[in-house]
């Protein structure tokens, strides 16, 4: 398993002319958590890393379920050592010849996000990347970098598997959270953040912090839950629960998020989609056995959440920073 992949990183920072010091921070901040990493699985996750067959590398991104590495052999094998990187949530995904159905068709939501904005050559921050999945869809896309931040370890392993059959391509997975991100200042030319906001305490005070990572006119893109058009003022603070989720702190209605989008700094805020969470787009399945959505729906109203809020609906928005 690579032990530095992050100066990878770097170099394409560099060759881009897009080297600063917040960036080799995160870099150098990245190495070292996976050097000092203590996760309890980590040693198995890195033995699995490590038991890949060598490959050369391949990527075929332009795909709903994007293609990395030719197909190796023997595939019960290959399969076993990326199983040991259980759950697999975003994707779907093939790699060396292995079809990983994930829990959540990211596709559906990737094609719900990417008709609204422009990625080509563009540099991109993904916060809460998951995997890298849409990493790799964004560099189908023709962004020249994805850096993507996500604090669950068992997701960058995910992205490191990955990375040995794809090869030393610009979309990064680092192991921090926005909390670790240097303060110091960096433009890039668009901001990601799917399935976050809701996770934070201070709403608010989330989308300033996306607004102060971006340069003057870059490009936010918000995907989040959001309450029904007759609640579009309100906001939902769960008492307890959402959707057996513990750390849901506030879900709103679409014009109340528009107005936080506003007062965090953006303009020309757009809803450009509304989608409900089906139980077909997110789902237990071989490669995520854990419960899922259907789990968290009350089976009589499947309109409620087994608490009896609103069913998930998300909404996409994108806006500029002034």
């Amino acid at each position: 398993m690579e032990t530095r992949p992050y100066n990878s990183l770097q170099r394409f920072c560099n060759e881009l002319g897009f080297s600063s010091e917040w960036v080799e921070n995160v870099c150098a901040l990245g190495n070292q958590k996976l050097s000092d990493c203590n996760h309890g699985d980590f040693g198995s996750w890195k033995s699995a890393i490590d038991s890949l067959p060598g490959a050369k590398p391949f990527a075929d991104l332009d795909l709903a379920a994007p293609q990395l590495g030719e197909e190796a052999q023997p595939k019960n094998e290959l399969e076993k050592l990326l199983m040991a990187l259980h759950p697999w949530r975003k994707g779907p995904l093939n790699i060396a010849g292995i079809d990983i159905n994930t829990e959540w068709r990211s596709d559906w939501k990737w094609s719900r996000v990417s008709p609204h904005v422009d990625l080509s050559g563009k540099k991109i921050l993904d916060i809460g990347c998951g995997n890298g999945y849409y990493g790799w869809r964004m560099l189908a896309e023709g962004a020249d970098l994805v850096t993507g931040v996500d604090p669950t370890w068992v997701f960058v392993m995910q992205w490191l598997a990955c990375r040995h059959f794809a090869g030393n391509l610009p979309n990064f997975v680092l192991p921090l959270a926005i909390e670790d991100l240097p303060d110091s200042p960096v433009s890039f030319d668009c901001v990601f953040s799917m399935g976050v906001l809701y996770h934070r305490r201070e709403p608010l005070h989330h989308l300033g912090r996306l607004r102060n990572l971006l340069g003057p006119g870059g490009t936010m893109v918000l995907e989040t839950l959001v309450l029904p058009d007759d609640q579009s003022s309100e906001v939902l603070v769960p008492p307890e629960r959402y959707a057996r989720m513990r750390n849901v702190w506030a879900v709103p209605g679409c014009g109340r998020l528009a107005e936080w989008v506003r007062s965090a700094g953006f303009c020309d805020v757009e809803i450009v989609d509304l989608a409900m969470t089906t139980t077909e787009e997110q789902r237990s399945t071989h490669w995520m056995k854990f419960e899922s959505l259907a789990q968290s729906l009350d089976p009589d109203r499947p309109s409620l959440t087994i608490e009896g809020h609103p069913a998930p609906r998300r909404a996409v928005v994108v806006a500029r920073r002034k």
